[in-house]
């Protein structure tokens, strides 16, 4: 019996990498608790800045948080005044978390914030799962909304193959069903195939609309 396995499982340390990296030692559990702290509040944070992805780097009294992004102005902010208010905060949600005794084992720990700009937005899983999300909450047809995205996405050079698909009660129909539509070619048996792949929630009035996002980049042989 088959099991559904998310793209990137098995592609982790072949041709994929950790979003979360570093050396942790005995004090994995709560640094791991605190990186998806992070992570969580920079992904509701930064809803409308088109974040693509989010990578935190962990080295001796470091942290380094590399935020990919479609709209890195929105997130710097003028003179940078926008980073600033953002290690505020991380270092407030941390110092939150932590206790008196556990800070003072530690001492004081750098934050720095690495922003990374999407330069196309429409060959990135994550930011075209969320554009999708965006019309679907706005009541257009969800059928329109993947024929037009994967139009879109289609005629980039580097992209071989997409295919979207939507879950949920769809147009407000009283029953859940999902529907999907695909063009070009997606191996997702081929463990060196480059396959970008995220999933959104579209929240409507009629209730939750779930959206997967596969892009096949090609071969990697490295």
């Amino acid at each position: 019996m088959s099991h559904k396995v998310h793209p990137k499982a098995y592609r982790i340390k072949g041709i994929e990498d950790w979003n979360i990296r570093g050396f942790y030692g005995k004090k994995m559990p709560r640094y791991l608790a605190e990186d998806f702290l992070i992570k969580d509040f920079l992904r509701k944070k930064l809803k409308e800045a088109s974040v693509a992805n989010i990578e935190i780097e962990h080295s001796a009294n470091k942290l380094n948080i590399i935020i990919y992004t479609a709209r890195p102005g929105l997130i710097i902010g003028r003179g940078g005044e926008g980073i600033e208010l953002l290690k505020l905060e991380i270092e407030k949600k941390v110092r939150k978390k932590n206790t008196k005794k556990q800070a003072k084992a530690e001492g004081e720990r750098e934050i720095k914030i690495e922003i990374k700009e999407v330069k196309n937005p429409w060959i990135s899983a994550s930011l075209v799962a969320q554009m999708a999300a965006q019309q679907i909450e706005k009541r257009i047809p969800f059928r329109q909304v993947l024929k037009k995205s994967i139009d879109r996405v289609i005629t980039n050079r580097e992209v071989k193959g997409i295919r979207m698909e939507v879950a949920g009660r769809l147009n407000g129909i009283e029953i859940a069903r999902r529907e999907w539509l695909a063009q070009g070619r997606l191996p997702r048996s081929t463990l060196r195939a480059d396959i970008d792949y995220a999933q959104d929630e579209a929240f409507c009035t009629y209730g939750k609309i779930g959206i997967k996002v596969w892009i096949y980049k090609g071969d990697k042989f490295d």
